[in-house]
């Protein structure tokens, strides 16, 4: 099997993981790191061959403009409070302890070379924790947390390790100089976000096409990158700001094919990539472990020691950080959206998974410095990394589901419930409004009033039939049989028409591209 090949696995293993992941009750990236790991151990798998300079590049600025499609400008500005203490306080916190406890237990180990693994173990990763736990069915508000932390936490640990990598390779190390590094690198990707999120939405607002505004929504998020970290700037940030950014600005609701489409190639965008990225970290495994030849039991002990420091810090950090949040939060105030009990901290707690970002840093780190000497512990800064890697997305990811089984936290189906109901009603009394100024500006049948008006309300029934009354639901079903029993006629006869079209594609003269062009429109008076 030649590189091509192992590639060719790892997409069919992301299709299949997710009907897989379903029946099992099991997240699709921990059984794709499983996966991974089992590709590793067999013979005639070839190792990874990519430079681990490109995997971050290559894998996160599809998945986090994936990630951040389902959030807002709003949900960020109501959760700063939470995000911060996530995403910034708590990542410095265990960088520190972490680079404490590997100092100590690991000989010979710098204290910088101790920071950049204390780094690059600090962030969860905002595609495994927002993947696992959008999986397991947890309240919106913790999923929202956490797609949050994961996507800003990135920013503020890679930033801390480019400067400690920085250190060790230059033999040099500032505490001013690093500040003014990270606040420069937040600076530059803001800026960067900002101006490409608003012209990506100018020239969205150009292309009539929508495969086109399609592929532009692919093409800015690399580009976003890309030039942020050509400017010195958080490529992460600038990928963050720029999918918020063209998100704020609402397109034209009624291009609903391209919406449509949109959200398609996405989700296959996110469903492969993510897929990719997790299995190279399985695949990684076996060169990893080849590093701790001859001394596998005292890494394993010193491996041990850090995923418990890792582990810990997040949990002793939480209890007081959920309490503070609780203390702040204003009562009545649904805004920002916080942690209700101490069985959603836990669960909080144990979703903290690590996983690409990790592993993409970790195999970063240089070979030498500019002394023209091997850069100190990196086998070592390795083993530890993929020990807390595999410890928090194996382990951590298998045990989540059962862990929210056996605490009972659920998503608050209740609130979902009424926001469709308000929802609903909305759209019923807009639908109205219209209804009535057409009525004023054109002279309608009162016969055609009156069916449009059954459609506006039916409108609503469809979203959330809670809306009505049972006498008025009874009707709005019955009229729904008629109207499903019609338009599976029209399914049929559409099929028929499909299927005669399609087999004239293969008669002698017939030009495929005309044949084509009237397939595309029978296509799109289905979907209507």
């Amino acid at each position: 099997m030649d590189q091509l090949g192992l590639l060719l696995v790892l997409l069919l293993g992301a299709l299949l993981t997710v009907p897989l992941g379903d029946r099992l009750g099991l997240p699709p990236p921990v059984l794709m790191t499983l996966l991974g790991v089992v590709l590793a151990l067999l013979p005639f798998v070839p190792n990874v061959d990519i430079p681990p300079e490109l995997i971050l590049p290559l894998v996160l600025p599809p998945l986090l403009y994936a990630t951040v499609q389902r959030t807002s400008w709003r949900q960020f500005a109501a959760n700063v409070r939470p995000i911060l203490l996530l995403a910034v306080a708590l990542v410095l916190v265990t960088t520190a302890a972490v680079a404490a406890v590997a100092h100590t237990v690991v000989p010979g180990l710098p204290i910088a070379a101790a920071v950049a693994l204390g780094a690059l173990v600090a962030p969860p990763d905002p595609v495994a924790a927002t993947a696992v736990a959008g999986s397991v069915g947890l309240p919106r508000r913790l999923v929202s947390i956490l797609e949050g932390e994961g996507l800003f936490n990135d920013v503020t640990a890679i930033v801390v390790y480019h400067v400690a990598v920085g250190a060790v390779v230059a033999g040099t190390f500032s505490w001013a100089g690093a500040g003014v590094e990270l606040l420069l690198s937040a600076v530059v990707a803001v800026a960067t976000g900002l101006v490409l999120g608003k012209a990506g939405a100018r020239v969205a607002g150009v292309l009539d096409d929508p495969t086109l505004r399609t592929g532009l929504t692919l093409l800015l998020p690399f580009a976003a990158y890309a030039l942020a970290e050509e400017l010195h700037g958080s490529g992460v940030l600038a990928v963050l700001v720029t999918a918020l950014v063209l998100s704020g600005h609402t397109l034209d609701a009624d291009d609903v094919t391209g919406r449509l489409a949109g959200r398609t190639f996405w989700e296959i965008v996110d469903t492969l990539v993510t897929g990719v990225a997790f299995g190279l970290v399985g695949l990684e495994l076996s060169s990893v472990i080849r590093l701790a030849e001859g001394r596998e039991a005292r890494m394993l002990g010193w491996g041990a020691l850090v995923v418990v420091t890792v582990v810990g810090v997040r949990l002793l950090w939480l209890l007081p950080a959920t309490w503070l949040a609780e203390r702040l939060h204003r009562p009545g105030s649904s805004a920002e959206e916080i942690p209700v009990s101490w069985r959603e901290t836990v669960v909080m707690w144990w979703s903290g998974m690590r996983g690409v970002a990790s592993v993409a840093l970790a195999l970063a780190i240089p070979l030498t410095t500019d002394a023209g000497e091997g850069f100190p512990g990196r086998d070592e800064i390795l083993f530890l990394a993929f020990c807390v890697i595999m410890a928090t997305l194996v382990v951590q990811g298998l045990t989540l589901p059962w862990l929210v089984g056996r605490l009972g936290v659920r998503a608050d189906s209740d609130a979902e419930r009424r926001l469709e109901r308000d929802l609903a009603l909305r759209a019923t009394l807009a639908a109205k409004r219209r209804l009535k100024e057409l009525q004023e500006s054109e002279d309608l049948p009162d016969e055609l009033v009156e069916r449009l008006r059954r459609l506006a309300f039916d409108i609503g029934a469809r979203i959330s039939p809670d809306m009505v009354d049972e006498e008025r639901r009874s009707a709005y079903e019955r009229r729904a049989r008629r109207l499903e029993a019609v338009q599976r006629l029209q399914h049929d006869m559409l099929s028929a028409a499909r299927h005669e079209v399609l087999a004239a594609r293969t008669e002698p003269g017939a030009d495929p591209e005309v044949v084509d062009r009237v397939l595309h429109q029978l296509d799109v008076r289905s979907l209507r």
